[in-house]
């Protein structure tokens, strides 16, 4: 897993070149949203079971053919992968944030996700809405805590939903 700044020196290092005034701007944007990261962090550290229970209440109200026969979340073993699955994309969102690199979402939840839904027949409609769920719901509830800027939370959830869409699902 690469965070912001080790990204930044590894594309300098390949073509030999020394950090020029963008990548100085960047590692200084990095790291004048380092507080607001670790405040983020914290905060999901801290409710993450409250959030994947709220965006599990919330997608189900929305879309509760997936509780009923034939639904994807039908059956205990069903439902509980996809709170394990909620898990995980928060659990990787809150790594991406911190690190300002979303190279860890490609790495640990992307990859072969395709193939792995595909052979369980995992609609990918509901997935990506549960994690546009996820994101609002700590929005709505940082506010309450903590000024911290929306764009860093959105930042490795609109990616997950943009890879999701825009891959042959």
């Amino acid at each position: 897993m690469q965070d912001a700044i080790t990204d930044i020196l590894r594309q300098y290092d390949l073509v030999g070149k020394y950090l020029d005034e963008n990548a100085t701007k960047k590692i200084e944007t990095y790291l004048d949203t380092g507080l607001d990261r670790v405040k983020i962090l914290k905060f999901i550290n801290s409710r993450a079971s409250k959030i994947i229970k709220e965006a599990s209440l919330q997608l189900y109200e929305e879309q509760p053919e997936l509780l009923r026969p034939g639904g994807n979340s039908y059956t205990t073993r069903r439902y509980a992968a996809c709170l394990r699955d909620l898990d995980y994309y928060l659990r990787y969102g809150s790594y991406a944030l911190i690190a300002g690199n979303n190279n860890i979402l490609n790495e640990r939840v992307l990859n072969g996700l395709r193939d792995t839904y595909n052979s369980l027949g995992v609609p990918i409609a509901p997935t990506i809405r549960s994690i546009q769920i996820l994101e609002e719901i700590i929005k709505f509830e940082i506010q309450s805590v903590y000024s911290v800027d929306n764009l860093l939370i959105s930042e490795p959830f609109q990616y997950l939903v943009k890879i999701l869409k825009n891959s042959d699902f």
